[in-house]
């Protein structure tokens, strides 16, 4: 007879979020975590970094009060308290999910999972923390293992917690560097880079493709160049990284760019080159479990190829977020659990907690007209939106993608300041299906940024306002 109706194997926001939601539909349920309830995202991932960049954006701000008619004396800030605050922070949290655990009787037990052939699902033996091994069956198995920071040791980018950097280490660093090199500019270096620069720290980006945030669309890209460079961060890009090497009191990065060879110098190096999925070690290989490129093949309710195993979030491939994590280990919970969920499948949004942000859902103009798609654009800036004028966040603007033919919202993208928040309209509107009527029939509250929103899809058919 098994112990569980589900194992959990992971406890970030797919795993304990499937938990949860299975213990609620009445499952027997046990979350397995070799290190801290929350996982990753919480406790040294989106959570946290957040913190820091808050951090940084108040810092910011102070250079420029006298815009709004203030002045502050000895402004000035303690890099331990900002990295103390943010661990914090994540301490909150953490024991917030440990609180839910008991609430839903799932029971946590600490230790490093591995999985071995068994009846309806396969075993699961752990490691426990105190040096002990437990073996536990259940009905269902999930997988919810996430992923690590990408190393590149063969050209030394390898993080040593001195000198180069990973994640973990540009989280809680013993001191503030005077100088960085961010190797990568998806949103995690972006991030960090945001984020040092906005305490006073030189930081360059290097980017192998030829323009920085290359997911995002390609106005959104340049955009936000344009905005960091203002700030003082410094690019390269099309820039192929050859050579890290620790020497004196620092790195040195060594690049080709367009046929010519360059050495960067900096304190520090992050490396924010993506990440590799934690399916190493877990006994997948003897199970038979199916592999693309280290991470695990699900079908649309997130089982994988070998009976009573499931699995969720960054371990299963791109995108690596959060909120596709959580909505997956929802849809899997149901879908063990016998209810007939709809397709996991859903738009989700990328978010760019930088200054200024960056959000966007659905495909690119770019991404558009390579499908052979017929669109219709449009744009609105927030220079010209009341509210953005009235708070002094003038920077970036809003796009929206129509389908010409059938009007279906397709696409949109964002940047400025906090247009994070707002983008869930635009996700709300693709997942519901709306068209370019019931977005221009919508009534947007005034005076908001979002109006922006609103403006951008009225400009798709030539019919906007405020330009």
């Amino acid at each position: 007879m098994a112990d569980f109706d589900l194992i959990v194997i992971g406890s970030g926001p797919g795993g304990y979020v499937a938990a949860i939601r299975a213990s609620q539909l009445g499952l027997k349920v046990a979350i397995v975590e070799r290190e801290n309830l929350g996982g990753i995202c919480l406790n040294w991932g989106c959570i946290p970094t957040k913190a820091l960049l808050k951090s940084g954006e108040k810092y910011e701000s102070l250079s420029h009060l006298k815009d709004y008619g203030l002045s502050a004396d000895k402004v000035g800030f303690d890099f331990d308290a900002i990295i103390q605050r943010s661990r914090g922070v994540a301490k909150q949290l953490n024991a917030g999910v440990g609180f839910l655990m008991k609430k839903n009787k799932i029971e946590v037990i600490e230790g490093t999972a591995k999985l071995e052939k068994g009846g309806s699902a396969p075993k699961v033996v752990i490691a426990l923390k105190d040096g002990k091994s437990r073996t536990v069956e259940a009905k269902t198995v999930m997988l919810a293992v996430g992923a690590r920071a990408r190393a590149l040791p063969q050209i030394g980018l390898e993080a040593d917690g001195e000198r180069i950097w990973a994640y973990r280490e540009a989280m809680a660093p013993k001191k503030m560097p005077k100088s960085l090199i961010v190797i990568g500019s998806g949103a995690i270096g972006i991030e960090f880079g945001s984020f040092y620069r906005a305490l006073g720290c030189e930081v360059t980006v290097v980017e192998a493709l030829p323009r920085i945030l290359p997911v995002e669309d390609e106005e959104v890209s340049k955009a936000a160049q344009k905005s960091f460079e203002k700030r003082g961060m410094k690019f390269r890009v099309d820039a192929k990284v050859t050579k890290v090497a620790k020497g004196g009191a620092g790195v040195q990065v060594s690049l080709e760019a367009k046929g010519k060879a360059e050495t960067l110098e900096a304190e520090v190096c992050i490396s924010a080159v993506g990440i590799t999925a934690n399916t190493d070690g877990i006994g997948l290989e003897a199970l038979g479990v199916e592999l693309d490129r280290g991470h695990i093949k699900t079908d649309k309710h997130c089982q994988t190829n070998v009976k009573g195993l499931y699995a969720i979030g960054d371990c299963t491939g791109a995108p690596w977020l959060a909120h596709k994590a959580s909505h997956e280990g929802i849809h899997a919970a149901e879908h063990i659990a016998g209810f007939a969920t709809p397709n996991v499948h859903s738009p989700i949004a990328g978010c760019t907690y930088s200054q200024p942000q960056v959000a966007s859902v659905g495909i690119t103009e770019q991404g558009a007209r390579d499908a052979k798609r017929e669109v219709k654009i449009g744009r609105f800036p927030f220079k010209v939106n009341g509210k953005a004028i009235a708070s002094g966040d003038t920077d970036g603007f809003v796009k929206t993608i129509f389908d010409a033919r059938t009007g279906a919202l397709i696409g949109a993208h964002m940047i400025g300041a906090e247009v994070t928040e707002m983008i869930q309209g635009y996700v709300t509107a693709i997942t519901m299906e709306a068209t370019e009527e019931d977005i221009q029939g919508t009534v947007y509250p005034h005076p908001t940024m979002s109006e922006a929103m609103h403006e951008a899809a009225l400009d798709a058919y030539g019919r906007v306002i405020h330009i």
